[in-house]
């Protein structure tokens, strides 16, 4: 095992591994193969549809209430394939393999593979002569010039294969002269042939600008290079000769100790928890992506492949489904996530470590979106009775349904579970995304923070001392924009200025004017919807209560509170069930309805 990218995945439809990639419009029925990488079978998807978007998901949001019948949107065909590694299921073997010719199809057309007897739609429609002619024309006006050097021969001596997939392979290689003379790398190697469209050639030079603007982190495969000729594009990383985290977990019979666990689940925060604060989601975290530097027992672990990983902004939402089944989260599903979907994915490895066996598993791709939708993970079977309390928790609060409810990986390497007073906590994202919404929030509304912020729990408390150190005080305990924008400049990369991260700071101009000590700050940087994830939520609130009674509350009018609630007047029959009638201030209801914010829709569906 020495490769950086790809295992042999067989592409026949009894063996195959499933990397779903699908974006779509619900409204289009045309399909068009889409774009897998690192060797993954793909689900057909809809074309024509924008890779991200920051309006509201086309389709319901599966919070608080049900889902549909069906857990993928209209307009995309679920695979009946099975997704994950083939035949290396931890407690028993997988069932016999579903049909899946509709996705072969797709990869021949894809791959120019000759004409499937069960293709597609037609992309165009016409004959299929006519639709090989327009193929054919779109590829030759592709540019598939990247500007990368031309001198790859020169450079690097290409060694053996040691893994492919459909888009490429990677070969070990020796570094012929330069400043890494004679040291072992991979490559990967990614025909020209198989960029068939826009979306392939961009998806290139993304993981190329990713990979170079992310590189440093120790848990994260080194980019050295990146050369093309005109039949290849060849992308020079570091050399893991560890084999897989999958392969580790297998030979220990499916299941890690404790200690052991954590060990594996603290290198992967910490390098997720950088990617986010540069503003980069994976979309792609499983054991198969998390390889070892050496075969030795101390050998740590590198992340890879971030050939479907994307910048994204600080209030951005992406809305294309990709990720491998069993490890994508429910929002992906519902076209609408963020940084917490690559949360989810390391809730699901968590949970292998721990027992041995996937939270949600079926038979089809489309019976695991129904588990992941519909379904509870077990805690309840063998060996979870001797788990201890606090790791059943961390999982809990990390495979959360509500993706607003789970912790951060920053949040999550301050977990009792995992928490080490001699280990640095690294700064948090959302720590401003929090601190921005309080700023601009009404002072009835900063009140309540105050005394929910008094309610408190001490390990809450860690997580905000930890964040704020970082901000690096001055003299008089206080923090400005200066100490925010510092210490974000402090951990800058590349990939920061990409996804446009800094931006965040231009909307909290409000502390240029005013001084912020560490009670407010933890007023500001609490999260409501986390707070109510934790066990002891009905307490944490009828304790913040009493602050906001002594502190805060006032006589609010219906009118007031439906502004402060954003409803309008459609929504004042709401806000009225929020008042107390006795003296026209919130009751301890709208206190926590206040907190959390409320939707007529969400309101309607509780009625239901």
């Amino acid at each position: 095992m020495g490769q950086c990218y790809g295992k042999t995945i067989p592409t026949n439809e009894n063996d195959g591994t499933t990397t779903i990639v699908a974006t779509g419009d619900r409204n289009q029925s045309p399909l068009r193969p889409s774009t897998p990488r690192n060797g993954g079978v793909s689900v057909p998807s809809v074309k024509n549809t924008p890779a991200r978007s920051s309006n509201p998901s086309l389709w319901p949001s599966p919070f608080p209430h049900g889902v549909s019948a069906s857990p993928l949107p209209p307009g995309v065909s679920p695979s009946p394939a099975r997704a994950s590694t083939p035949r290396r299921f931890f407690r028993r073997p997988f069932p016999p393999p579903s049909p899946a010719k509709h996705i072969a199809a797709s990869l021949a057309k894809r791959l120019g593979g000759g004409k499937p007897k069960e293709g597609p739609i037609p992309e165009h429609g016409g004959t299929e002569a006519e639709q090989l002619q327009q193929q054919q024309q779109q590829q030759q006006s592709l540019d598939k010039s990247f500007g990368y050097g031309k001198n790859f021969g020169a450079k690097y001596e290409l060694g053996k294969e040691v893994g492919r997939g459909h888009f490429g392979h990677t070969c070990s290689a020796r570094v012929k002269k330069g400043e890494f003379k004679d040291q072992p790398v991979a490559v990967k190697i990614i025909s020209k042939s198989k960029m068939t469209t826009a979306i392939s050639i961009e998806d290139v030079r993304r993981e190329v600008k990713i990979l170079k603007a992310l590189s440093g982190h120790k848990h994260l495969v080194k980019f050295y290079d990146a050369c093309e000729d005109a039949n290849n594009v060849y992308i020079v990383m570091e050399l893991c000769e560890g084999g897989e985290l999958l392969d580790r977990i297998l030979a220990r019979g499916g299941r890690y100790s404790e200690e052991d666990a954590k060990a594996i689940v603290l290198q992967i925060l910490s390098v997720v928890s950088f990617c986010h604060l540069q503003g980069v989601v994976h979309r792609d975290l499983k054991p198969e992506n998390f390889l070892f530097t050496s075969g030795g027992e101390d050998a740590y672990m590198k992340l890879i492949d971030f050939g479907l990983s994307d910048f994204i902004r600080p209030d951005e939402r992406l809305n294309d489904i990709v990720g491998s089944a069993y490890y994508v989260a429910p929002e992906v599903l519902h076209r609408s996530y963020s940084l917490e979907a690559d949360i989810w994915s390391i809730g699901v490895i968590s949970y292998i470590l721990l027992c041995g066996s996937r939270p949600f598993w079926a038979r089809t791709e489309s019976g695991i979106f129904r588990a992941v939708l519909r379904s509870d993970p077990n805690f309840d079977d063998l060996p979870w009775p001797s788990v201890t309390p606090e790791a059943k928790d961390f999982v809990k609060r990390l495979l959360n349904k509500d993706y607003r409810k789970r912790m951060t990986a920053v949040q999550a390497l301050s977990h009792p579970w995992l928490r080490d007073d001699n280990r640095p906590i690294p700064l948090d994202i959302l720590m401003y995304k929090l601190v921005k919404g309080y700023v601009h929030a009404t002072p009835f509304k900063r009140a309540a923070f105050k005394a929910l912020s008094k309610a408190l729990s001490e390990d809450e408390l860690v997580y905000l001392r930890a964040q704020f150190s970082l901000l690096e005080p001055n003299r008089d305990g206080s923090v400005s924009l200066d100490n925010f924008r510092m210490a974000l400049a402090r951990h800058a990369t590349d990939a920061m200025r990409e996804s446009r991260v800094p931006e965040i700071l231009n909307a909290m101009d409000a502390l240029s004017y005013r001084k912020m000590y560490f009670e407010e700050f933890c007023a500001a940087a609490i999260s409501p919807y986390q707070l109510e994830a934790l066990e002891g939520w009905e307490q944490i609130a009828a304790t913040a209560f009493e602050h906001f009674e002594r502190e805060g509350n006032r006589v609010i009018s219906v009118e007031e509170l439906a502004r402060e609630l954003n409803l309008g007047p459609a929504g004042y029959s709401v806000a009225r069930e929020c008042i107390r009638n006795s003296d026209g201030k919130l009751s301890l209801l709208g206190y926590t309805k206040f907190l959390h914010g409320v939707t007529l829709r969400s309101s309607n569906t509780r009625q239901h």
